[in-house]
């Protein structure tokens, strides 16, 4: 996985879950289902630069 990407991935989750918990926290839907999009494309994007590593020709 390049480096720039999986950081790029990490940052995502990171936010997302900091929105989650501050939105559930002062009960604010929106900046928390925000949260869980932002973390879900974090995930997303980590498991396709994983997929890409292991078909890539070693």
């Amino acid at each position: 996985m390049a480096a720039d990407k999986k950081a790029q991935a990490k940052g995502e989750q990171a936010k997302g879950k900091v929105k989650k918990v501050v939105g559930g926290a002062v009960g604010n839907e929106s900046l928390k289902a925000k949260g869980e999009a932002e973390e879900s494309k974090g995930d997303l994007r980590t498991a396709k630069e994983k997929a890409k590593d292991a078909i890539k020709p070693k």
